[in-house]
């Protein structure tokens, strides 16, 4: 174990947004509870407006596609890395790519603990003939791990939030930010296995706009979404796209700012959670207790599929697998039950 006397730790993230999005709270409480802490994150460049004006928190930049691509680049990498006078890992990653920098680094003694991911766990809670059903640990337990290990333990109760940021003026050209309640609507995931069908999104925010009380952020990426975003914007007037139209940091800046996120079981949800942003999020094939809630979300935020009608839910860890019969899964989420949530927080909250 190390002592606390080590005060540099690179911690490595190099996954997809809503991964990168939940170390920022365990980072956070290591750091207050920690202050001789300086930490490095080692991301890929799109994630690092996510750790932008963090005390103490500084982003190397990973260019996995170039100079820092296949076993030669890796070594490349490790060199760079060495020279910032690293005390200690933590690989908050754990694949291919962090093991061989793992190798690496042994040749410099210098300590480099893993995430263990549960793949054993995982693969036990989405088998269809598992005798019980109980949560595994979290995302954030297992972060916390590593850090336990290299001698910084942090309990779930210590970990903080992201404070709100100015809003963009690139924003303030989109959004009519006066005298209505500002949500986020993120309608997209990876697979479909986690996505709400479409016709019944655009009947939940037909029914949100229709109460007026709402000024309402559709975010996404990529060429369809954005039609599909546009399109529901031109439909209803309380309805602002915000696709395409901010950049990355501008679009954190704007969802720190955000009275309530509607989300599936994707990055959006955590980029909102970083930030305390309350976020009610859609579970189709995929399960809470898999460890991949948001960050200190209740959890009644969370609307699942009905398990009776389809009991085999998990059916994979990341909605990209699922029986047959199960397409439709979502389909049990009501969006008048998703409208009456979002009413029922932002009453309880404002």
């Amino acid at each position: 174990m190390v002592t606390n006397k080590t005060n540099h730790i690179l911690v490595i993230r190099l996954s997809a947004m809503g991964d990168v999005a939940m170390t920022v709270p365990v980072l956070l409480g290591v750091l207050k509870k920690y202050p001789q802490v300086k930490i490095t994150v080692l991301t890929k460049g799109f994630t690092a407006p996510i750790f932008e004006n963090i005390l103490n928190v500084s982003v190397f930049k990973a260019d996995v596609k170039g100079r820092h691509k296949g076993f030669l680049g890796l070594w490349k990498l490790y060199k760079e890395l060495k020279g910032l006078q690293i005390d200690a890992v933590a690989d908050l990653h754990n694949v291919l790519r962090s093991s061989i920098l793992k190798q690496f680094f042994k040749l410099s003694t210098i300590p480099f603990i893993q995430m263990d991911k549960g793949r054993a766990a995982k693969k036990a809670l989405v088998n269809p003939e598992r005798t019980s059903f109980i949560p595994i640990s979290t995302t954030f337990e297992r972060y916390s791990e590593v850090f336990g290990k290299l001698g910084y333990p942090i309990a779930i109760t210590e970990m903080e939030t992201l404070s709100k940021r100015p809003i963009p003026e690139s924003a303030k050209t989109l959004i009519d930010f006066e005298g209505k309640m500002l949500i986020g609507i993120a309608p997209f995931a990876a697979f479909s296995g986690k996505m709400y069908p479409l016709p019944l999104m655009e009947k939940v925010l037909s029914d949100l706009n229709a109460s007026n009380k709402y000024s309402i952020v559709l975010f996404g990426g990529g060429k369809k979404e954005i039609e599909v975003l546009a399109k529901w914007e031109s439909q209803f007037n309380n309805c602002s796209n915000a696709a395409g139209k901010l950049s990355f940091s501008d679009e954190l800046s704007l969802i720190s700012n955000l009275q309530l996120m509607l989300a599936m079981d994707s990055g959006n949800a955590h980029l909102a959670a970083m930030f305390g942003v309350p976020t009610v999020t859609i579970w189709g094939v995929t399960h809470p207790y898999a460890g991949f809630s948001p960050f200190n979300q209740p959890k009644h935020h969370a609307l699942l599929s009905d398990k009776k009608k389809y009991p085999a839910i998990p059916t994979s860890i990341y909605g990209n697998k699922y029986p047959d019969g199960y397409d439709n899964v979502m389909e049990t989420i009501l969006p008048e039950t998703i409208v009456q949530k979002i009413s029922e927080i932002l009453s309880v909250s404002v």
